[in-house]
C-alpha cells in the first residue's frame, strides 16, 4: 500500500472470488493450522486487538503476514451525536497501517449514549440523518487517510421514518462517497421483517459501492420476525439471496461470520466451501475456472 498524492493510503483490492473468515482468539489455533486454500483472508475488530501483545498479539502479526486482512470496527457510533473519537481514529489508522489492512468497514448505525451501549441501533431514516452521518464518514475517512465500506444494519424497528432503507443507504453513501459492505443476511432479515422485496433491494443498490459481503447466520423467532445472531449456520434463504447477489454484481469477496456458538473449525470450513459452491454456480466464468 502506498500513500497517494493526496496523503492518503490506496489499499490493494482483494481478489473478486475471495472468500474469508472472522479473526476469532477461539479459533487462533484453527487458523494457524489450516491447510491452505480454505480462506483467502481474514477479518477483525481493530477494537479487540489494538494494544494487545503476548501469545495472542503474536499469533495476529503471524496471520496477518500470511493472509490479507480487512477491518470492521464496533465502536465508532457513526450515527450517534457524541463528537467522533478522533484518538480512537488515529490508533485504527495505526493499527492498519501496522498490519497492511486492505479494508475497513464499520456499521450504518449507532450505539453510543452518554456511554458505550454495547448494541448496534438503528439510525433514523430522515435526510437529517444523512447530512449527519455522511458528515462523519467524511471525517472519518479524512483522519483514517482511505475510503471506508459501512455495513447496512439490521434493524427491528425504524422511528421517524421519512424514506425507505435504500432511498437512506444510497443517500448515505452518495454523500459521503464511501464504500458499501453488503451484509446479505441483514438485507434478507429485514425483507422479513419489514416486508420488502429482498432482490429489489438489490437491484436499487449502486454495484459500483460494493467494496464486499458478509453472510451469516440468524434465528428464526417466527415465520414472519428474524433475529440476526451471526450464532447459527447460514440458512438456505441466505445462501439462495447470495446466490442473487453473484448473478447480479459478480463475484465480490465474501466473508463468513460468526460472533458466538462458534462450532468446531471444520463446521466453518464447509460453509467457506459452500460460499465457493454458492459462487461457482452463480457465475459461470468461475465455475469453468476451477473445473
Amino acid at each position: 500500500m502506498a500513500p497517494s498524492d493526496s496523503g492518503t493510503v490506496e489499499p490493494r483490492p482483494l481478489r473478486a472470488d475471495a472468500v474469508g473468515l472472522g479473526l476469532r482468539r477461539a479459533l487462533l489455533g484453527a487458523l494457524r493450522s489450516a491447510p491452505p486454500g480454505d480462506f483467502d483472508f481474514l477479518e477483525c475488530a481493530p477494537e479487540n486487538w489494538i494494544g494487545v501483545g503476548g501469545r495472542y498479539g503474536e499469533a495476529l502479526a503471524e496471520l496477518s503476514a500470511r493472509h490479507p486482512l480487512v477491518c470492521h470496527g464496533l465502536s465508532l457510533s457513526l450515527g450517534g451525536t457524541a463528537p467522533l473519537d478522533e484518538t480512537f481514529l488515529i490508533r485504527v489508522r495505526r493499527f492498519l497501517d501496522a498490519h497492511r489492512a486492505l479494508l475497513y468497514s464499520e456499521h450504518l448505525s449507532y450505539c453510543s449514549d452518554d456511554g458505550q451501549l454495547y448494541d448496534l441501533l438503528p439510525i433514523p431514516f430522515t435526510e437529517e440523518a444523512v447530512h449527519h452521518v455522511a458528515a462523519r464518514i467524511r471525517r472519518t475517512q479524512d483522519i483514517l487517510g482511505r475510503r471506508i465500506a459501512v455495513e447496512n444494519a439490521s434493524y427491528y424497528a425504524a422511528p421517524h421514518q421519512q424514506m425507505t432503507e435504500i432511498e437512506f443507504i444510497n443517500a448515505v453513501l452518495a454523500e459521503a462517497d464511501c464504500d458499501l459492505l453488503l451484509d446479505v443476511n441483514n438485507v434478507y432479515v429485514n425483507a422479513i421483517n419489514h416486508r420488502y422485496d429482498a432482490r429489489g433491494f438489490l437491484a436499487a443498490l449502486p454495484a459500483e459501492r460494493i467494496a464486499y459481503l458478509h453472510v451469516a447466520g440468524h434465528y428464526d423467532e417466527a415465520d414472519d420476525l428474524k433475529i440476526d445472531t451471526h450464532g447459527a449456520p447460514v440458512k438456505d434463504a441466505v445462501w439462495d439471496l447470495l446466490g442473487e447477489v453473484y448473478r447480479r454484481f459478480g463475484p465480490r469477496p465474501t466473508l463468513l461470520e460468526r460472533d458466538f456458538n462458534i462450532p468446531p473449525y471444520a463446521a466453518l470450513a464447509d460453509e467457506l466451501s459452500t460460499v465457493r459452491r454458492v459462487m461457482g454456480a452463480a457465475v459461470p466464468e468461475l465455475r469453468r475456472a476451477h473445473g
